[in-house]
């Protein structure tokens, strides 16, 4: 290993033991770097885990973790920290810059940005709300994103305003060009909107879409509204969940769908 040269990293740890302790630059710089003389290439990503967070002590913030980085500044190292409360768990990303991930697990609110020309598939995560704006960088963030996941349940705050600036031609139009997976399976109705609505988001052809049955029929109403029939052409497979009678005009909503289950 001390004759190493190149190294890629790409770890997902859970911080069993340190307690309320992320993996930082200190961590890098003693387990890592200290006992490779010969290495000048590092690219890394490092996702840091803590369970059952106790709130009612010190947390590492996203400044602590930075200044960890003291010494290592022929890297460039981006971070951020997201604690989910009800979750009682904490999260740490490290990463050099440019990265060449193809991959984007639980990103949330906290994303710095930048841009991820190799990432394909996004998990999106938070127990705070996504707006608008956000949607607007992780398109810009991955121009050429392919899977998208979510998993929000906490309903838009600015939904009504950022409605009327659309209305008014005051904000873009979305485009995902080359997305072929949306997955809103646990995505609140308001993001649901947020991806069909042809005002707000424009899809590419041949989606496969997986989404709640209940939420799809109350955001479209009940299959009949024209904002978000067009995207909905565009899908060409459909899975749906809890559905035990569907509607007689889901088949015609959907036309291009192969397999609707």
């Amino acid at each position: 290993m001390s004759n190493l040269e190149q190294l890629s990293l790409y770890l997902i740890i859970n911080c069993y033991g340190l307690y309320n302790s992320f993996i930082d630059g200190d961590n890098l710089k003693k387990d890592i770097i200290c006992h490779m003389p010969k290495l000048n290439n590092f690219v890394f990503s490092l996702h840091s885990i803590i369970n059952h967070v106790d709130y009612s002590i010190h947390l590492p913030s996203n400044e602590d973790i930075q200044r960890t980085f003291k010494g290592l500044e022929d890297y460039q190292i981006i971070s951020y920290i997201d604690y989910f409360r009800n979750e009682k768990m904490g999260r740490c990303h490290i990463y050099s810059y440019p990265c060449q991930m193809r991959y984007y697990y639980k990103l949330a609110n906290s994303f710095p940005g930048g841009l991820f020309k190799f990432v394909q598939h996004v998990f999106l995560y938070d127990e705070r709300p996504f707006e608008f704006e956000f949607f607007i960088q992780i398109a810009q963030a991955f121009p050429f994103l392919k899977t998208l996941v979510m998993g929000n349940e906490s309903p838009q705050k600015y939904k009504q305003f950022k409605k009327s600036n659309v209305n008014n031609g005051n904000l873009p139009i979305i485009e995902y060009p080359y997305l072929t997976l949306l997955n809103l399976l646990d995505a609140h109705n308001d993001y649901i909107e947020q991806f069909l609505d042809n005002t707000k988001t424009y899809l590419s052809n041949y989606i496969h879409l997986v989404v709640d049955y209940h939420s799809l029929e109350r955001v479209t109403y009940d299959f009949t509204r024209n904002a978000t029939r067009i995207n909905c052409r565009k899908v060409n497979m459909l899975s749906v969940y809890d559905k035990l009678v569907a509607s007689k005009h889901l088949n015609d909503y959907f036309p291009h769908a192969k397999n609707i289950r």
